[in-house]
């Protein structure tokens, strides 16, 4: 992989949680908000989602990957990573654009939370109805 400058930088957003993603060669080192990545993200399918645009762009063992995560639970920190790290590898080597593109690592999942409404328990939840 060629990378230009010494940093490459990618903001994700996924829910309410935003991640910013830092990438530098490397050796493979995985670090969110200072801790280590195996500390962060307990759940092993997390951390399997979270190296899939290395694994896609086979950069696993070339890259080291700092990030700072905040807002959101652990599955929309994860969405944020994922489009975070998408992003700096674009940055960094804009050949690899087309492969995290058909994976959709560059795409924003719009879904969020709806709104609730009053005289509802929540979004959509009814009061529970007395026929007497």
């Amino acid at each position: 992989m060629a990378l230009q400058r010494q940093h490459h930088y990618g903001t994700g957003r996924r829910k309410t949680a935003v991640a910013r993603v830092r990438i530098r060669p490397g050796t493979g080192k995985i670090q969110i908000n200072g801790r280590a990545f195996d500390n962060y993200f307990v759940l092993a399918t997390d951390r399997e989602r979270i190296v899939e645009p290395l694994r896609a762009t086979r950069t696993l063992s070339s890259v080291d990957v700092y990030a700072n995560c905040h807002g959101g639970g652990p599955s929309g920190q994860v969405g944020a990573m994922i489009m975070g790290l998408g992003r700096a590898l674009m940055s960094a080597n804009s050949e690899l654009a087309g492969v995290l593109r058909d994976n959709k690592f560059l795409t924003r999942d719009s879904r969020m939370v709806e709104r609730k409404k009053y005289g509802r328990h929540k979004a959509r939840k009814r009061p529970q109805y007395s026929k007497r």
